[in-house]
């Protein structure tokens, strides 16, 4: 999955759904004006394309690579062909949902009440948790899309970070320096989101949960 790439774009039917292994997958939504802001990321803890097995054929959102890496895709009819057998990947499929929906919901309050320097700490630390390196290449104006934000706004916010010594920021290339010091710069949105997902998630192995024989079985 190459940085940028469109896995799928608002209105299109789904013909595939995707399991990121070491990708990170945006998930946008977009205005008649070209304006975007990022409504939720996946990693190698979901699926993209959960609106294929919650009654619909078609998302309202944009998928775009965010972090270059690989993953799994899967024809959509066998994914529904096996939701519909009601067993434990239903179940899995459903709590992966719940645990979605929180972050979309957070993020949405986020983007309302909280500073662009917050969001920014938000979407690193969203972004580490799906990662096994603390280094992120993106781009200021492609991080500004995400956020639905001016590209100033996150030149400012990148900046108060770097000089506070919690990251370090070089053509494209952003790595985190002091993730403890981040995690108290950041807002409650991201404790929020976490802790859903590891209610929902933690008894499950490292990894992507869909592609673990040991979670299928429980």
């Amino acid at each position: 999955m190459a940085l940028g790439e469109a896995l799928y774009e608002s209105g299109g039917r789904l013909q595939h759904v995707y399991f990121p292994t070491t990708s990170i997958v945006s998930l946008l939504y977009v205005m008649d004006d070209g304006a975007s802001a990022e409504i939720a990321v996946v990693g190698n803890e979901g699926i993209l394309g959960i609106s294929l097995f919650m009654g619909g054929e078609t998302t309202p959102s944009r998928a775009v690579v965010q972090s270059a890496g690989f993953g799994y895709r899967l024809k959509a009819q066998l994914l529904k062909q096996e939701f519909n057998r009601a067993g434990p990947v239903m179940h899995l499929l459903l709590r992966y949902t719940q645990a979605l929906i929180t972050q979309m919901a957070q993020t949405a309050v986020c983007n309302r009440h909280h500073s662009v320097e917050q969001q920014l700490c938000r979407w690193l630390l969203l972004s580490l948790d799906r990662l096994s390196t603390d280094e992120l290449r993106m781009t200021q104006e492609l991080i500004a899309n995400m956020l639905g934000v001016r590209r100033e706004g996150v030149t400012e916010a990148a900046g108060n970070l770097q000089r506070a010594g919690l990251i370090r920021y070089s053509r494209g290339r952003i790595t985190v320096l002091d993730r403890p010091r981040l995690e108290q710069e950041v807002c409650e949105c991201y404790a929020v989101v976490k802790k859903e997902f590891d209610r929902l998630l933690s008894e499950i192995p490292l990894g992507n949960p869909f592609l673990s024989a040991r979670a299928l079985r429980q």
